[in-house]
């Protein structure tokens, strides 16, 4: 993430901290996230809002890789954290703004960084270049006023998109055996060649 020499939004990744001050549009109560939790490829994409394709090739090229379980064979599913969902739909949403990919890759790697609690009350502006983090309503304020902000994502309003859509979604907890998901493919052929 970047800012200029001007702009209130604090650099990731630099070392600059932010202010301390919360706004209206950064109190948020976040639950503590069970990371051993872990959410399928196709669970993922549609939380999401991406293709298995995206998905795959972020996977691969190290954009955003599972933090529950990365596959290390054939036939091992990958399990996607809420976290790592969240991340997926806030790289959709830069995505569908024009950002480049590679400024997506260092807004995404200042993302990882953050704790939950941080990550949550954090409001990513973006001019479709560059990609700003406020931590306050003041720094959102100065950015729009600057001219650099067109566009804001509040992550902690896609966090309860996220924690909605996966409510009802099923999901798995690490270490347990892979189960098969009664709506996988895959699956459904192995227990019929298994019956048969």
């Amino acid at each position: 993430m970047s800012a200029g020499a001007d702009a209130p939004g604090t650099q990731a990744g630099t070392g600059h901290e932010p202010r301390p001050s919360q706004g209206v549009l950064f109190t948020q109560d976040i639950p503590a996230l069970d990371e051993t939790i872990g959410y399928r490829g196709p669970t993922a994409c549609g939380a999401a809002g991406v293709t298995y394709r995206q998905l795959d090739y972020w996977a691969r090229t190290g954009l955003l890789e599972p933090s529950v379980r990365n596959p290390s064979g054939s036939g091992t599913q990958r399990l996607y954290s809420f976290r790592d969902i969240l991340v997926l739909k806030i790289i959709k949403r830069l995505l569908d703004t024009g950002v480049s990919l590679q400024q997506i890759r260092v807004a995404v790697t200042a993302l990882r960084e953050r704790g939950v609690e941080d990550l949550a009350r954090i409001t990513l502006m973006s001019d479709g270049a560059s990609v700003y983090e406020c931590t306050s309503d003041d720094e959102v304020i100065d950015l729009v006023r600057g001219g650099q902000g067109v566009f804001g994502i509040a992550v902690g309003s896609v966090w309860r998109e996220v924690e909605g859509q996966l409510a009802e979604l099923p999901s798995e907890r690490a270490g347990e055996p892979v189960a098969e998901h009664p709506s996988d493919e895959l699956s459904a052929r192995r227990r019929a060649r298994r019956t048969s």
